[in-house]
């Protein structure tokens, strides 16, 4: 295997991305408008690998609150085109310009009046003529070694839709609560509706001690809870304290002689928490920040309602 081939190929591809910046010139800006002013919904048409391009556009488009699907050229001649209607717009992509079943089609959606914004590599073609606008997503070359496999074209467009896709949704304001609608599965969905109290420990499983209990005591609570970590409260129930199996090796490695000291002497005292409401990937964001395994989940009032353990946020793939 030659590494320095598929190098090269990153290379080429990365060089077409970046050369997309300067496409985004007035052209996109045309399409961009339109788009975000558009009562019903963005189809996406397009063939071979530009067709493949087009369905992950067509997806992020829906995802991201702009109505969209994909429609076949060829199938769209068979009867497909009946689901174009009044008030969507097409987005065509071809890198060629010289597609058949596309030179059959767009006269066809200049007779329906429905407004056509083009990619592609081509921006001479005769077959554009009538277009709303086109937007130029050449490259200098393609990173098959015969100039000729769709690679960096294909790659340059994909990049050229998500980023007239994204100018859109953020123009017609969309934001991340409405992102959560859309993604209500999945690590997307949990990252945007999961809360620590969907997740973290309660009731029984809350290992709390009192601060008059000893270090043993609270050895035997860390144990049975399996979370390697004890919450220490006063006699109102609220949280004074954290102690975890590190504060322990930490205080015997130390030579101190701790199992019969009284816990408030060696627990952490005013400890970070979370509040149960808290997003969970933020909650995780705190524990890799102060690099624990766990933390005290506390009401307004301070009284601890949960503890919330790494391994439960790993499991759920949130960090």
């Amino acid at each position: 295997m030659d590494a320095n081939i598929a190098k090269n190929v990153i290379k080429i591809e990365s060089k077409a991305v970046a050369v997309q910046i300067k496409h985004i010139d007035g052209n996109f800006s045309k399409a961009a408008a339109l788009i975000t002013k558009c009562k019903g919904r963005t189809i996406i048409m397009g063939l071979g690998k530009s067709g493949l391009v087009g369905r992950k556009i067509s997806a992020t488009m829906s995802s991201i609150g702009i109505p969209s699907m994909f429609l076949h050229p060829a199938e769209s001649l068979h009867g497909d085109l009946g689901m174009i209607v009044k008030g969507d717009i097409v987005i065509m992509l071809s890198y060629s310009g010289e597609t058949e079943e596309i030179k059959k089609v767009m006269p066809i959606l200049a007779k329906m009046q429905i407004p056509v914004i083009v990619m592609t590599g081509r921006v001479k073609s005769a077959v554009w003529e009538g277009a709303f606008c086109i937007i130029n997503c050449s490259v200098e070359k393609e990173a098959c070694p015969y100039n000729l496999a769709p690679t960096a074209s294909t790659t340059a467009m994909l990049a050229l839709g998500d980023a007239l896709a994204l100018t859109v949704s953020n123009a017609k304001g969309f934001k991340r609560e409405d992102l959560a609608v859309l993604h209500p599965l999945g690590a997307i969905g949990k990252t945007l509706t999961m809360r620590v109290s969907d997740i973290m420990r309660k009731g029984k499983d809350i290992p709390i001690v009192f601060e008059t209990a000893d270090v043993k005591e609270t050895m035997l609570t860390m144990t049975s809870s399996a979370t390697g970590a004890a919450i220490i409260i006063n006699k109102k129930g609220k949280l004074i304290g954290f102690f975890t199996d590190g504060d322990l090796r930490r205080k015997l490695q130390s030579g101190a002689n701790v199992l019969n000291e009284n816990i408030s002497k060696v627990m952490t005292k005013n400890p970070v928490t979370v509040a149960p409401d808290m997003m969970a990937v933020e909650a995780g964001s705190i524990l890799k920040k102060h690099k624990i395994d766990n933390i005290p989940v506390v009401d307004k009032n301070n009284k601890p309602v949960g503890i919330l353990d790494q391994g439960d946020i790993l499991a759920e793939g949130l960090i």
